[in-house]
C-alpha cells in the first residue's frame, strides 16, 4: 500500500477487540481499534503518514477474547 490502505474484518461475536499495527521488529506503531464491538463487518483506514513510518514490512493483528489473527502488509513509498 502507498500510503493508505483499508483493513476489513468481520466479527462473529460481540467482544472487546483491538487492531494494532507492528513493525518488523514487533514494535507497535499504531493502535487502530481498542473497544467493544458488536458482531458484524468493519473496516478501518490506515494512513502511514499519520504515524510517520517509512517503507517496509508491517503486520496488523486483530485480537478479541478467543481469537487472534495476524496479517502482513508492505508499505512502499
Amino acid at each position: 500500500f502507498n500510503p493508505n490502505t483499508r483493513i476489513n474484518y468481520e466479527l462473529r461475536n460481540t467482544n472487546y477487540n483491538s487492531l494494532k499495527v507492528y513493525d518488523i521488529r514487533g514494535k507497535e506503531v499504531a493502535n487502530l481499534v481498542n473497544q467493544k464491538q458488536n458482531a458484524g463487518s468493519y473496516s478501518v483506514d490506515f494512513n502511514s503518514n499519520d504515524y510517520g513510518i517509512s517503507s517496509g514490512i508491517y503486520f496488523y493483528t486483530l485480537q478479541s477474547k478467543d481469537f487472534t489473527d495476524t496479517k502482513k502488509m508492505i508499505l512502499i513509498k
